[in-house]
């Protein structure tokens, strides 16, 4: 392409009811950086994100934990699906939520084990109106990052939630349910349809006839790429060879995401009208709902649509079960074990199938090329819960794995073993990597070194 030609970072495909944001491209680099054959990322201009998924009543934590501290390191039964993902892991023992602990309150362990994990707050007790707990680090990140992207934070997950009532011992549902906190008081509440989402990310941002054409779209199913293809040809015919690739690439993902979404509707639209059925575009399969949100997350990157994420697996004390993988008890019954040796080995088997999704995000994340490296590159991305032990309900020496380099300022590949402190100090570190330096957030006393070795 001509050397003078510059994209936009905001370049849009617009068609009717639609606006396809594009991938990172070698047309969008700043002209000096090109010229010196400096990557996006060696150039300092590919954005760092953060995401941070979470996963209900513990986890066995025997089955958990490495042996061994630093880059030497086996992987552990339940992470063994990650093992092609190790050089891109920090495995993180020693951390804790203090202020997930009673102080007093009394019962209400899972309530304040998900109100706390990303403030570090103690939630006030309540069922009702008052509630109170603190400003999440996602939502302290979206404050000031947020600002750049089309959408300040993404929230999701693959199971509702009531917003008001008792769900724990006299704690409002909404602690169970939220994991995102925009003020001491409100929460952001989660999406669980993979086609609002998909709506959300690439309908036309015209608040004028938006919804009508959106309608118009699906009464003669067309596909958002039929809408777009041919500004979509315009626009390659000025690229290179390697943004032409890119484009090509992006579109088809877009596309078989779009097309899942559809064949989930279609499912969902087949069910018998008993009131049970669940709404359009929500898989039955909770496998392919939470791949189907990874995949949402991954696209929300990769065209910038945001640059910060929260992802829960299911609400704090869920009693889920799973027979897609043979185990049709409650995930919450399970947790309370009591020791019981057949119930460590179902929940082995749910924590596996958590590892296994979580594995799949990362591959996503890594297959998607961005300057020299790729898109978990620039990115981290927290995996854990608040609780350790389900059976104690404990909040110490929490399960936490961070995936990604940060844009380079992370050294993965290490189990890092911590002396014990607050998670909060982990988060305060992320902050500072893209450009939100707090000196505090909720609990945290400092913060975490190590993390670039």
């Amino acid at each position: 392409m001509n050397r003078t030609t510059r994209l936009s970072r905001r370049t849009v495909l617009h068609g009717i009811g639609t606006a396809i944001a594009l991938p990172w491209l070698e047309a969008m680099m700043p002209a000096v950086v090109r010229a010196n054959g400096l990557s996006a990322d060696k150039g300092g201009v590919a954005p760092r994100r953060m995401a941070f998924l979470y996963v209900p009543n513990g986890v066995h934590m025997a089955d958990w934990t490495p042996s061994e501290v630093g880059s030497g390191f086996s992987m552990p039964p339940t992470l063994k699906s990650l093992q092609g993902f190790k050089d891109d892991l920090l495995v993180l023992t020693g951390l804790a939520q203090h202020n997930a602990e009673a102080l007093g309150d009394g019962p209400g362990d899972h309530a304040r084990s998900l109100a706390s994990f990303l403030t570090g707050a103690h939630p006030l007790k309540t069922d009702g109106a008052g509630i109170r707990v603190g400003i999440s680090v996602d939502q302290v990140a979206a404050e000031k990052v947020g600002r750049q992207t089309r959408l300040p934070s993404l929230e999701l997950g693959i199971e509702r939630g009531a917003q008001s009532g008792n769900c724990d011992s006299g704690y409002s549902c909404a602690y169970s349910s939220n994991i995102s906190w925009r003020s001491a008081s409100m929460p952001m509440a989660k999406e669980i349809n993979p086609k609002s989402v998909f709506d959300r990310l690439f309908a036309s941002r015209s608040r004028e006839g938006s919804q009508s054409d959106r309608v118009k779209r699906e009464l003669y199913q067309k596909s958002i790429l039929d809408l777009v293809l041919d500004e979509a040809e315009r626009l390659q015919r000025r690229l290179g060879a390697n943004d032409r690739r890119k484009i090509d690439e992006y579109l088809t993902a877009v596309r078989e995401v779009e097309l899942r979404i559809t064949q989930a509707e279609g499912a969902a639209k087949s069910l018998p009208a008993n009131g049970l059925s669940r709404p359009k575009g929500i898989p039955e399969d909770v496998g392919e709902h939470i791949r189907l949100m990874f995949d949402l997350i991954a696209l929300s990157f990769q065209c910038d649509a945001t640059r910060i994420c929260t992802f829960m697996y299911a609400n704090e004390g869920s009693n889920r079960n799973y027979p897609s993988i043979n185990v049709t008890e409650g995930h919450h019954d399970l947790s309370h074990h009591g020791g019981d040796a057949k119930k460590h080995e179902k929940l082995k088997v749910i924590n596996r199938f958590h590892i296994e999704q979580f594995g799949y995000l990362l591959g996503k994340l890594k297959s998607i090329p961005e300057g020299s490296g790729s898109l978990l590159d620039s990115a981290m991305v927290v995996y854990g819960s608040g609780i350790s032990d389900g059976d104690r309900h404990n909040h110490d020496d929490l399960p936490i794995i961070m995936a990604g380099k940060g844009g380079g300022t992370i050294k993965p590949g290490r189990h890092l073993k911590v002396a014990a402190q607050p998670l909060n100090n982990l988060y305060l570190a992320m902050l500072d990597r893209v450009g939100v330096s707090p000196e505090r957030l909720g609990d945290s006393s400092g913060r975490l070194g190590q993390l670039d070795g």
